[in-house]
């Protein structure tokens, strides 16, 4: 498998896993109504998540591994 793939199915998971945290942390805002800390928790991984994606994409794009699509003019 190419690095390339690699690197897609590696943000996709990201992406994901920050969707799951934002998940878990609305629910937990709900049933604990804040009586937990298990909420800021949640939220607190879908950060990190979100700045290791930011990273990844960075290190990725630095390396080659993806490139940017060009802006279309009048688009």
């Amino acid at each position: 498998m190419p690095a390339e793939d690699l690197i897609k199915y590696l943000i996709v998971a990201v992406l994901l896993a920050i969707v799951f945290s934002l998940g878990s942390g609305m629910y937990y805002m709900l049933k604990d109504k804040g009586e937990s800390k298990r909420m800021v928790n949640s939220l607190t991984v879908r950060i990190t998540l979100s700045v290791a994606l930011f990273v990844l994409l960075f290190i990725a794009w630095f390396f080659g591994l993806l490139q940017p699509h060009p802006i279309a003019p009048g688009g």
